[in-house]
């Protein structure tokens, strides 16, 4: 307990410029690298359009290197390929290439643990 890692997949699919929200991108890597610096293990940008390369680059002038070091924009076929082998088919849905059913978190139920 306590040396858990955050895989994060951030899919800009449905991103338009009206929804895009710089400030909020760089609160929530902001609040990953202050207060939880070494649960980040990798954080994986998929289906990145255009006109977010400038976004980007306006939200990681605000993060620290060693938080950047650990984004990967995935925008090849090599780069997907290792994504997919780094979080492994059997974990990864099928829509980004692996054999697990996507679940939306609204969908998501827990049972109680037992004591």
């Amino acid at each position: 307990m306590g040396n858990e890692k955050l895989v994060g997949i951030l899919d800009l699919q449905q991103i338009t410029f009206k929804n895009v929200d710089a400030r909020g991108l760089i609160t929530g890597f902001q609040f990953l690298q202050s207060y939880y610096p070494e649960r980040l293990s990798k954080c994986f940008i998929l289906n990145m359009p255009r006109f977010f390369v400038s976004v980007w680059r306006m939200v990681s002038y605000f993060l620290d290197k060693a938080t950047l070091e650990k984004i990967v924009i995935v925008s090849n076929e090599d780069e997907r390929w290792e994504f997919v082998k780094e979080i492994g088919e059997e974990a990864l849905p099928k829509e980004y290439g692996g054999r697990s059913n996507l679940i939306a978190l609204q969908d998501v139920t827990l049972t109680p643990l037992e004591d």
